[in-house]
């Protein structure tokens, strides 16, 4: 016969140990939920908390993903897929990643600005020439006249040809004819590129 905490009166309920939480797995994909109020694996960002996120920072508008499904593999390695499947899936890659949450400040991903921010209104510093050529070669650089928030922005540049766009660095406001070149990180007057090694260009 076996002992069970059910069975013995001078075991209190609350001494015994209960399932532990379901945890992320690196290997593979699972889908974020829908709310926080659905969340089962702690820590996990839900999809309302993404879009919130991208709207608040960078004025990109809640329809921009209505066709896409939002994936975490890894820690806080957030990626969107214009479709879906099952989940979890154990696959190298599924769609585009584009945010590191999980931690004080998320980040987005360069490819994430550049396929994303093209309509971005909120924290968008829109360079010179000179200025994106140093920005695209992964070069810091002094900004002291961006009057916008510090953290994360997206560095964009005029397109070319476009003599209606303006130079001038923005925070708020309609969206221009800029390009996104990718995320940079603005802190006491300094603009920081984030451009990956293997993504930096000479374009002088």
């Amino acid at each position: 016969m076996t002992d069970s905490s059910d069975d013995d009166p001078n075991v209190d309920a609350e001494d015994v140990p209960a399932d532990d939480p379901p945890e992320n797995d690196g290997q593979r994909f699972d889908r974020l939920p829908a709310t926080a109020a659905e969340r089962v694996v702690p820590g996990r960002p839900s999809r309302e908390e993404v879009v919130l996120w991208w709207e608040e920072r960078f004025g990109v508008p809640p329809e921009t993903w209505e066709r896409h499904t939002f994936w975490e593999k890894g820690n806080g390695k957030l990626w969107a897929f214009a479709a879906d499947v099952v989940s979890p899936i154990a696959v190298e890659g599924l769609g585009l990643r584009i945010l590191r949450a999980r931690q004080e400040h998320w980040k987005p991903s360069t490819n994430a600005v550049q396929r994303f921010c093209g309509e971005a209104t909120k924290n968008v510093v829109v360079l010179e020439p000179e200025e994106a050529e140093c920005f695209a070669r992964g070069e810091d650089q002094e900004l002291p006249r961006w009057d916008g928030d510090w953290g994360y922005v997206v560095a964009a540049h005029e397109i070319a040809g476009d003599s209606e766009a303006s130079p001038t660095p923005r925070a708020t406001g309609e969206a221009g004819n800029v390009e996104p070149i990718g995320v940079g990180l603005y802190l006491h007057g300094e603009l920081r590129s984030t451009v990956p090694k293997g993504r930096r260009e000479d374009l002088s």
